[in-house]
């Protein structure tokens, strides 16, 4: 697949970028910067030794994608949405956001619309396939390229079609997903996030995980 990784100049963005890249797909990183997109597109092909990844703004990024992955922060989730909005119809969107809460970030944080993914769907309209992916997984794991990810992925979403590729991109990323349900289920996937990073700074743990069990 061609894939857009909005925000892909990010620690998660590149580090999934690098894991899409490194499984055969082309990748373009999208960026406010078009410039800073590209600086990290070739920083990315020389730790890969290739030329898969390369880089753009996020309209143009989104545009020229087939699907489009969603790694902003939070306080640019809306601003980021409405800039693609045109570019993304008619595409899967996998929103990788986590609302965090400003006063603690290991405190859960429900935005106005129930969940960032929501939001998502709510701002880019019934066009688009929303998809729900990633927000467990610590940026530190993903850029090892030769150690294997010790944690699952759940994936919600409303269209089951959209959730297959989400869960594809999850295999090629090298990790486990899990179907978790329909979009209405994000508020749960993203509320894990801050407590995992309650239980990293807590028990002294470097990017803690989830893992499904008894299958």
């Amino acid at each position: 697949m061609k894939i857009a990784v909005l925000g892909g100049t990010g620690k998660e963005g590149s580090g999934l970028a690098l894991r899409w890249a490194h499984a055969g797909h082309e990748v373009i990183i999208g960026s406010r910067d078009a410039e800073k997109a590209r600086r990290v597109a070739e920083e990315l092909n020389l730790a890969l030794g290739d030329g898969r990844i390369s880089g753009a703004d996020n309209a143009g990024a989104a545009r020229d994608a087939e699907v489009v992955v969603l790694t902003v922060p939070y306080a640019a989730h809306k601003d980021t949405l409405a800039s693609v909005k045109d570019a993304v119809q008619g595409k899967v969107l996998v929103d990788v956001t986590v609302p965090i809460n400003p006063d603690d970030f290991t405190r859960v944080a429900v935005p106005p619309g129930g969940s960032a993914s929501k939001e998502a769907q709510a701002i880019l309209g019934q066009g688009v396939k929303v998809v729900t992916a990633f927000q467990n997984i610590s940026a530190t794991h993903l850029k090892k390229l030769d150690a294997v990810i010790d944690c699952d992925v759940l994936v919600c979403g409303d269209d089951d079609a959209a959730k297959r590729i989400g869960m594809q991109l999850v295999a090629d990323a090298g990790m486990r997903a899990w179907d978790a349900g329909p979009l209405d289920n994000a508020v749960v996937v993203e509320g894990l996030t801050p407590i995992l990073l309650g239980i990293n700074k807590r028990h002294k743990v470097k990017g803690a995980g989830i893992r499904i069990t008894g299958a």
